[in-house]
């Protein structure tokens, strides 16, 4: 990582909004490079490498989506929307063309630094190459040995839950749409069968949650899809 915890690229034209993250990351020990426009952005991210970019869509020059589009041509570098499009398929869209995250406005500091950290151990996780054992309180994940444990007990799952629990465990933490899940684990001809999600997870979450009801390892995001937590 460069710099104290990482170089961050805000990708952002409201003077306001530049100054409260400027303050908020800087404070935190990110090192911080600044742009107004889509342009000059993408610029910025080919030369200067940087560990995780924070885009908005409302942009002078380019529509925000468009610079992800661009960015996710060449690189895999973790990317968080910030915008004050409130609607879904404003979220999906953009989660559906590669971003890894994504931030109403207006959103606390303590949020928006809880977000970095996922990013940023996403990207660490991706450069190691590593199959990481995921754990999160009772909750033991081996990807290397494929095998799943609640409370030191093996679980058994079958091969299409197991997929889905490993493809949200390597994604821990982001916001993964219906289409994203149902083209991973089901394969792109199933795009359009959102039950199929539905109906598994509930699977997973009877497996595996303490209460079903009331999860807290699988996270619904309404009308988007679903977030593992991570921490």
């Amino acid at each position: 990582m460069t710099g104290i915890k990482g170089l961050i690229l805000l990708i952002e034209d409201e003077p306001q909004m530049r100054r409260f993250l400027r303050v908020t990351l800087q404070s935190e020990g990110y090192d911080l490079i600044e742009t107004p426009s889509g342009g000059e952005g993408l610029s910025q991210a080919a030369t200067r490498n940087p560990d995780v970019i924070l885009l908005d869509l409302g942009l002078p020059d380019l529509d925000g989506l468009e610079v992800l589009a661009r960015l996710r041509e060449w690189s895999q570098t973790p990317i968080i929307i910030l915008s004050a499009r409130e609607r879904e398929r404003d979220k999906i869209s953009a989660l559906d063309s590669g971003a890894d995250d994504y931030l109403t406005k207006p959103f606390s500091a303590g949020e928006l630094l809880a977000r970095i950290r996922v990013a940023c151990r996403h990207k660490s996780m991706r450069d190691s190459q590593a199959e990481p054992v995921f754990v999160l309180d009772a909750l033991k994940v081996d990807l290397a040995a494929r095998r799943v444990f609640l409370k030191d007990v093996e679980v058994h799952l079958t091969p299409i839950e197991y997929k889905l629990l490993a493809y949200l465990v390597r994604n821990a933490g982001k916001v993964l749409t219906h289409k994203q899940l149902l083209k991973e684990v089901w394969g792109p001809a199933y795009a359009d069968q959102a039950h199929y999600v539905r109906v598994y997870m509930g699977m997973l979450r009877h497996k595996l949650e303490e209460d079903p009801s009331r999860p807290s390892y699988f996270i619904n995001e309404p009308g988007v899809g679903y977030r593992m937590r991570s921490e």
